[in-house]
């Protein structure tokens, strides 16, 4: 690729990029379709960006990555800017809202602000108080349901990734090897054998994996969680806890390049039911791991993957509109015991998939630079 061409795709990314941020920060629920009333009367806005879910904090990893490699002053400022409304408000701890404090700790670390005490609330309240299953496993508790005894695919992106930096930060090694642990045990009860995708849920009590479902956007932040867990720890290319999370990664990403939709680019949110719609942000996600996977030679270069990886940036690209909204992107899911309940979920912007499609075209833009 010649010089100029390599400049011309660069433009169009940091383009993409810009537009995907302005939408994050501008999504509304209009209708009041995707808003999560509580017992207790408050109301949390899971689409919008002035609150505190999950959704936010990816949203938040996403900027904050775009600046680590670009140094636009905007996406600091954005989330700058969050922490300072949303800290002075505070919020319930659970697995999902511990997801901010991912994008704090790098920000704390940076010296853009001080949030030790934050930090240090946060990870005290993982590490001591939140609910455990059987054999020690961060329970999935959200603000609508307590979940008992079950371990989801989404706590390592939403509650273990930040206890890992928050340890490496604030210098406590015990929150880094519970993070350790953590990897390893969703490891054992979600990693299905048989296809080398995950199940979205297990549960000690009963012992069962609900419905068996093999979920995109939960498959996705496996695909997102194990590179950047490697990277972050440094471990060394003969530590033995590296060489699993690779296999177990490599495992995964081998059932992906099956299961790509051959025609779009995109995969089916149930991935392996090609009569379940095709899925954008799950896409995106999967298109971040992999990329990284091979920048980090976790896997080999070869060509099923970077065409794999190749096809799904595509995907993503063509699936943001002229107003910077990644398109085909499902709504908030929890475990159901019904696979058709997961055919259901509906389609809308949320600021999961505009952050999932910015750090995928963010990790691209690392490859051009």
């Amino acid at each position: 690729m010649s010089g100029s061409n390599i400049h011309a795709q660069k433009v169009s990314v940091i383009r993409a990029i810009k537009k995907l941020v302005d939408c994050l920060v501008n999504i509304k629920d209009e209708t009041g379709q995707f808003l999560l009333t509580l017992e207790d009367g408050r109301v949390i806005d899971t689409k919008g960006w002035n609150d505190w879910e999950w959704t936010h904090g990816i949203g938040l990893y996403g900027l904050v990555k775009f600046h680590e490699i670009t140094s636009d002053p905007e996406p600091l400022r954005i989330a700058l800017a969050w922490f300072k409304d949303r800290f002075e408000a505070g919020t319930t701890k659970n697995v999902n809202t511990m997801s901010p404090l991912l994008t704090a700790a790098y920000l704390h670390e940076a010296h853009h602000a001080d949030y030790l005490v934050h930090l240090d609330s946060w990870a005290e309240w993982v590490m001591y108080d939140m609910p455990r299953t059987e054999e020690g496993g961060l329970q999935h508790i959200t603000y609508v349901a307590e979940n008992y005894q079950q371990l989801w695919d989404d706590t390592l992106m939403m509650s273990v990734l930040p206890l890992a930096k928050i340890g490496l930060v604030l210098g406590r090694p015990e929150y880094v090897e519970e993070a350790k642990r953590q990897f390893l045990l969703h490891i054992k009860y979600l990693a299905d054998l048989e296809t080398g995708l995950w199940y979205h849920a297990w549960t000690f009590d009963g012992r069962h994996h609900f419905s068996r479902a093999r979920w995109g956007r939960g498959n996705c932040w496996i695909t997102v969680a194990i590179p950047d867990f490697i990277e972050l720890l440094a471990l060394p290319p003969t530590d033995g806890l590296r060489l699993f999370l690779i296999d177990t990664l490599r495992a995964q990403i081998d059932a992906l390049v099956r299961y790509q939709d051959q025609s779009s680019g995109l995969w089916h949110t149930l991935m392996d039911d090609p009569n379940s719609y095709l899925e954008a942000s799950a896409t995106a996600g999967f298109a971040c791991g992999i990329m990284k996977a091979i920048r980090l030679r976790l896997i080999p270069k070869e060509e099923r993957y970077v065409q794999c990886a190749t096809k799904a940036i595509q995907a993503v690209m063509a699936n943001i509109s002229e107003s910077g909204e990644l398109k085909q992107v499902s709504f908030g899911t929890p475990v159901f015991d019904d696979l058709e309940d997961y055919r259901q979920i509906p389609l809308t912007s949320m600021p999961y998939g505009q952050s999932l499609a910015l750090l995928a075209l963010t990790e691209q833009l690392r490859t051009l630079i």
